[in-house]
């Protein structure tokens, strides 16, 4: 499959897809571009998939009629999504067109240190 990342998403996710051939918006020049016009540059450059942190972006657009498939991480943190890349990796290999999934890899948080009290 042809794997799109969002630009939001680090880069080095794309070598942890297996045997799917994934690029970067950036790398295709489409940087900036948001949702709708990232889905319609997406489906013209014949991806299968774009993977992205937006969570939102299955409310927002109408994902049915589309010919690619959408998954949505919930961290965009490297240090965070390399430890679920076999869930994200099952979630491009289970993904059919017009479809939507959202892949839990946790979420970043500030946690203050411990109290030497």
């Amino acid at each position: 499959m042809k794997v799109l990342l969002d630009e939001n998403l680090d880069h080095r996710l794309r070598k942890h897809l297996g045997p799917h051939q994934a690029v970067t918006a950036s790398f295709q020049g489409w940087g900036g571009l948001k949702n709708g016009k990232l889905l319609d540059a997406a489906e013209r450059g014949g991806f299968d998939v774009l993977i992205t942190g937006d969570q939102t972006l299955a409310y927002e657009q109408n994902l049915s009629r589309r010919r690619l498939a959408v998954i949505a991480l919930s961290s965009i943190e490297w240090r965070i999504i390399k430890d679920y890349l076999p869930e994200i990796l099952a979630a491009v290999n289970a993904a059919e067109p017009g479809s939507f999934q959202a892949v839990n890899c946790g979420t970043f948080s500030r946690k203050s240190p411990p109290s030497s009290r």
